[in-house]
């Protein structure tokens, strides 16, 4: 019988989730979805030191305004609840022993001050002070001390940690989905902690592997970054005897700055002005970071151009909905090479999904920004006024600026636009456009514009010349979307208003 696909996003309630972890989501998500499988959030709240108040709520919304969806996870719960790692703390203690009873595991003793001590020893020789087969046994752990002296210094409160026994020697073969068979040899591993009693909770290596299983994870999708720790979590898996069910590894590349070289990180974010989070996230010392969603991103394009980031569907496509990415997503197609993010190309998904978007739902988001201005208008008109502009838009707030001038008529009229168009010869033949303009019943792009044309073609004008002079009159500029489907917009008296007022104040 086929293993049911169940994958999990796992992050840590420190802080704001970095667009990176987004995309792992995404990944984690559309991999579930193309699979009929399920997708899991699960918060490894395990490190109490960094834990930062209002992340976890934070990580939640994130994914709801992204659109990814999940089955099981902190909110509805599921199965497997606790979804949280610091309600399920009572768990991996027991887990902790099952090691240290097979062999697999140690208890150590050792204080912070004494491996402080040993590194900078280490360091005076120039060498690295690692905590491995070459040193475990002359510390103070329990492969050196006595079974009884172990207990004693359990039960008197000595702080204590659980080590994994490194192999000494061995070649861990590993398979990743998108990197392919990797061999490390054990003797470049340290012994990593597992379990800390200071807190009694478990470090991330163990918690993630014993969550893993209990939770049926068919497969961890993650980042680069936990690739070093693949040889561990495979032994791990082999100590528990839980090999079967082991799941399959896949490890993502980086997300890298927009030059190409290092890690996407905030600093570029803040130096290059724009957002690395998805949402706005305010720290708990008052720092403000910009958010995709607050800078008008809508949440469309920024999953667009995320999964973009490290996936290639093999065809010249760009634009996916979230079903299309679904049907067409691979984790083979996910590249090992770092992918270079590039703000102009997230503006540039914005715009087309500023295109693509409904009129009526840009229009609610114009009419609120017109009522600023002191202008009320219908769903209907704001709808009609941005099928007009949309094209030229990047985000929702640029539909202001570009519709403003349908409902006000211009106060003030661009210098640089004046001196080149409005000119004698210019003003002249506009003063007869407006004569031919007013023998019309109501002015229409279709009707209008091709007579218009033929009469300035039959009376020897310049067609570029009048109709700057005319944008000018109408919108006080001389760019911007067809000054018919304008004029259609504000109608016949109010387009010789326009002309009559821009003759008066600009002589």
């Amino acid at each position: 019988m086929e293993r049911r696909v169940r994958v999990r996003f796992a992050p840590s309630p420190t802080g704001a989730l970095h667009i990176g972890g987004v995309r792992t989501a995404l990944y984690n998500y559309l991999f579930a979805r193309s699979h009929g499988g399920d997708f899991i959030l699960r918060i490894e709240d395990t490190d109490s030191q960094r834990f930062v108040p209002g992340a976890e709520a934070y990580i939640i919304e994130a994914l709801k305004w992204c659109g990814i969806k999940t089955d099981e996870g902190v909110e509805q719960g599921g199965p497997h609840a606790p979804y949280r790692q610091s309600e399920r703390k009572a768990i991996y203690l027991q887990y902790a022993q099952q090691l240290i009873d097979s062999g697999n595991a140690y208890y150590a003793f050792d204080s912070a001050e004494s491996l402080d001590a040993m590194r900078k020893e280490a360091e005076s020789k120039g060498q690295t002070f690692a905590y491995n087969y070459q040193v475990r046994n002359q510390l103070e752990t329990s492969l050196k001390l006595s079974a009884d002296e172990v207990r004693q210094r359990i039960e008197r409160g000595d702080q204590w940690v659980v080590r994994f026994k490194m192999p000494e020697n061995e070649n861990v073969e590993m398979d990743d989905i998108i990197r392919g068979h990797i061999t490390i040899n054990t003797s470049t591993l340290d012994d990593k902690v597992l379990y800390k009693s200071a807190d009694q909770l478990p470090t991330y290596h163990l918690a993630n592997i014993v969550d893993d299983h209990l939770m049926e994870i068919s497969h961890v999708i993650r980042g680069e970054e936990w690739l070093p720790s693949l040889p561990l979590h495979y032994l791990l898996y082999r100590a528990f005897g839980w090999t079967d069910t082991q799941p399959q590894f896949a490890h993502l590349p980086l997300l890298l700055k927009p030059q190409g070289q290092g890690k996407l990180s905030k600093r570029d974010g803040d130096k290059f002005g724009f957002p690395v989070f998805p949402l706005r996230w305010v720290a708990p010392d008052g720092e403000v970071s910009a958010g995709y969603r607050e800078d008008g991103y809508l949440p469309e394009a920024f999953i667009n151009m995320l999964a973009l980031l490290g996936w290639n569907p093999g065809t010249e496509q760009e634009i996916f909905s979230m079903d299309e990415l679904i049907s067409a997503f691979s984790l083979e197609k996910v590249s090992k090479a770092g992918a270079r993010f590039n703000p102009e190309k997230a503006k540039w998904f914005n715009a087309q999904y500023i295109r693509k978007c409904d009129d009526a739902k840009l229009a609610e988001l114009l009419l609120p920004m017109l009522a600023e201005k002191g202008v009320s208008t219908t769903v209907e008109r704001a709808a009609k006024a941005v099928s007009l502009i949309k094209e030229r838009a990047t985000f929702p707030k640029d539909l202001l600026p570009l519709t403003e001038y349908m409902f006000v008529a211009p106060s003030s009229y661009d210098e640089k636009s004046v001196a080149k168009f409005w000119k004698p010869e210019n003003v002249e033949n506009l003063k007869k456009l407006a004569v031919k303009l007013a023998e019309f019943d109501k002015i229409t792009a279709a009707e209008t514009e091709p007579a218009i044309h033929q009469w300035i073609v039959d009376n020897q004008m310049s067609m570029g010349q009048l109709m700057n002079t005319l944008r000018i009159a109408i919108l006080g500029i001389s760019q911007g979307p067809s000054i018919f489907d304008i004029c259609e917009f504000i109608g016949k008296d109010e387009t010789l208003r326009r002309i009559e007022a821009a003759m008066k104040a600009n002589g």
